[in-house]
């Protein structure tokens, strides 16, 4: 017996042109309130990713009119170029990911289509299994959600499944360093963003939508699927009401890791376990790269840079401790020996290493290094050496 189904055929339409001609109503405030309506269907068709020709054909306007309307448009809003008004459209909510015109024209359409019935047998399905298979497929979707690396204890560096990502210029590089050192802290607002990376000199146009719709992009390098640069579900980069954020589990920033480990090198500490304790300070400070944010500009970086820097001082200083407690003296020397060279006027540290070398034997090595330092100091700052140095020297000279 003849029977009607359906059967998924896709349309020949590549744009649902009701989708964009039904933008009437869009939601005024951050975005729309300074656009008129032709502005604002404009806006929302470029957000959709429509070519100038497609919306010219969707709004039944000429395609001059169209390039005129958006030209406006990027004046009106302060935006740079079309990719700052695609980021503008999803971060105001003009644009729904997934809800545009091309998504709509993308869905199967159903079609009528006779057919012969064929008996179908039905295996029994238990609710209890239908439910597993349920939760397991939400299961492996958490799990299979993108990962990312991102490395500020050195040159800025993210790697995402071990590939190394190109994030672009310093000053896109210097937003998205801003953007991790707040992961999982705060959300920072455009104008948070231009304070933090050009400080008393921001930039003659509105570049943040332009640096995050590129850092987007980048950071969703080498995975399957569509482009997120428009920030979509997958996009790593989000926009809340507050500003933009790093995505809640979808990044792992080494500075955060560090403070994770100081933590527990605390929690050691308080326990009286040395061993633990000088594990985790090695760990941590393998994590280091170099110089931390080396080359990136900006008040944040600079002001960051030297807070890990003395960071790395720290949990130097404290691995050091628990060395020379545990009778790893040579180990600890050669520690404070490299450390001492890369910050020479660091007294502290050099009062420390005059110690160890004072408890390895090494008398003459310990008052070079006083004199070493002392010469520094009055060269470069002009200032005698501090009481603690000073301490330090006369405990060797006395052989106490």
């Amino acid at each position: 017996m003849p029977t009607t189904v359906t059967t998924d055929r896709p349309t020949t339409d590549p744009v649902d042109r009701s989708a964009v001609t039904s933008l009437t109503t869009i939601p005024d405030g951050l975005t729309a309130a300074a656009l008129t309506h032709h502005e604002r269907q404009v806006l929302s068709a470029v957000g959709c990713g429509l070519r100038d020709d497609e919306i010219a054909a969707a709004l039944a306007l000429p395609e001059e009119a169209v390039a005129g309307h958006l030209a406006r448009v990027l004046v009106k809003l302060g935006l740079r170029d079309r990719a700052a008004a695609v980021v503008h459209a999803f971060d105001c909510g003009l644009v729904v990911p997934g809800r545009g015109p091309r998504a709509r024209a993308a869905r199967p359409a159903a079609r009528a289509v006779s057919v012969r019935k064929a008996p179908v047998q039905k295996a029994p399905v238990r609710k209890a299994s239908a439910q597993r298979v349920s939760v397991q497929a939400t299961s492996v979707r958490a799990v299979a959600r993108p990962q990312v690396r991102i490395s500020l204890l050195g040159p800025l560096q993210a790697w995402r499944g071990g590939r190394c990502l190109e994030l672009g210029h310093l000053r896109q590089q210097a937003v998205l360093a801003a953007l991790a050192l707040g992961a999982g802290r705060r959300c920072l607002s455009q104008r948070e963003l231009l304070d933090d990376v050009w400080g008393l000199e921001p930039p003659a146009t509105n570049v943040v939508p332009v640096y995050i719709y590129r850092l987007r992009k980048a950071l969703h390098d080498g995975c399957d699927g569509d482009d997120r640069g428009g920030g979509g579900p997958d996009a790593v980069i989000e926009r809340g009401p507050r500003g933009y954020q790093l995505a809640p589990g979808a990044v792992e920033v080494d500075v955060a890791r560090m403070e994770e480990l100081v933590a527990g090198i605390g929690r050691a500490d308080r326990a009286g376990d040395p061993l633990q304790a000088l594990h985790l300070c090695s760990q941590a400070l393998e994590l280091f790269r170099g110089e931390p944010l080396a080359g990136l500009p900006g008040p944040l970086a600079e002001l960051e840079r030297l807070r890990l820097v003395e960071r790395r001082v720290a949990i130097v200083r404290r691995k050091v401790e628990w060395q020379l407690r545990l009778g790893q003296d040579a180990e600890a020397i050669d520690e404070l020996f490299a450390l001492s060279a890369a910050h020479p006027l660091n007294e502290p540290l050099a009062a420390m290493l005059m110690r160890a070398l004072y408890r390895d034997g090494r008398q003459a090595d310990a008052l070079t290094v006083f004199e070493r330092a002392r010469r520094r100091l009055a060269d470069d700052l002009g200032v005698p050496p501090s009481r603690l140095l000073r301490r330090a020297h006369q405990m060797i000279l006395r052989g106490e």
